[in-house]
């Protein structure tokens, strides 16, 4: 588990968002990053030990929520942008799943 939280900080990590790969998947445009594939990190990095980095994750990804709060699908980690559905309940039940899981674990 934990040489797969490397990899996936390691080779998809950007501004404290997930993507969910990097190859041509035959789709014109780019993809941002994924929210809840974001707050799974958080939770895998807390339930492997690693709280101060699973918080430091949880925090830059909760930075992205408008001033309601509310996530989009994606981000565009380069610019902030809000992407695909808005909003999102798969990224706001990602947020509760992962603030659970540094409260329990923390």
């Amino acid at each position: 588990m934990l040489s797969t939280i490397e990899a996936i900080e390691r080779d998809l990590l950007e501004e404290g968002l997930v993507h969910r790969y990097h190859s041509f998947d035959g789709l014109r445009g780019g993809e941002g990053a994924f929210v809840l594939c974001s707050f799974w990190l958080v939770s895998a990095l807390a339930r492997a030990g690693r709280l101060e980095r699973a918080q430091k994750v949880f925090d830059e990804v909760v930075g992205f929520a408008n001033d309601l709060g509310l996530l989009a699908e994606e981000v565009d980690p380069r610019t902030g942008e809000a992407l695909g559905n808005f909003p999102q309940a798969f990224s706001q039940v990602g947020l509760i799943t992962a603030a659970y899981d540094l409260d329990r674990l923390g």
